[in-house]
Formats: C-alpha cells, sequence, structure tokens
C-alpha cells in the first residue's frame, strides 16, 4: 500500500489496519518458531506498512498532515442544518 493511499483513509480505517497488520504479524512470527514461512518476505511488508501507518497517524498528531475525515450519513447533515437553522 502506498502511503498517498493511508493518508486518505480515516483514523478509525488506519487504526483498525494496524490492528489487523498487528495480529497477522503475531501470527506469522508464531508460525516461523515452527517451520519455514512460505512467504518469508511477508514479515518485511508488514513491518514497513505498520512504520507508514504509525507516521501517517503522528503526522496527525503533530498537525503536520491531517487525515481524511469520517464520511457523514445524509441524516445526520440533516441534523446539522436544522441545528443551523435554529
Amino acid at each position: 500500500m502506498r502511503v498517498q493511499e493511508l493518508r486518505e483513509m480515516t483514523g478509525e480505517e488506519l487504526v483498525q489496519k494496524q490492528r489487523d497488520l498487528e495480529d497477522e504479524r503475531f501470527n506469522l512470527n508464531m508460525r516461523k518458531s515452527f517451520k519455514a514461512l512460505d512467504n518469508p518476505l511477508r514479515l518485511r511488508h508488514i513491518r514497513r506498512e505498520l512504520a507508514m501507518i504509525n507516521t501517517v497517524l503522528r503526522e496527525d498528531e503533530l498537525g503536520i498532515r491531517r487525515l481524511a475525515q469520517a464520511k457523514t450519513s445524509i441524516l445526520s447533515e440533516a441534523d446539522a442544518d436544522k441545528k443551523a437553522k435554529e
């Protein structure tokens, strides 16, 4: 995955992807301890993807770049319009 694609994701999506990759890394490390892996380079790709995700999250935290905002539903937009009119 490219960094630009990560920056287009919301914070919640990034955190969920981070958790999934950490679980996958844990499982691959456990399998590696018992026998050889089919694709040992997958561990390297996972580590690098986790580093990119952590970098993008840190950039957002420091205010260097902002992440994409979560898309709101039509109903919540209508409620916001009603509140603005009042």
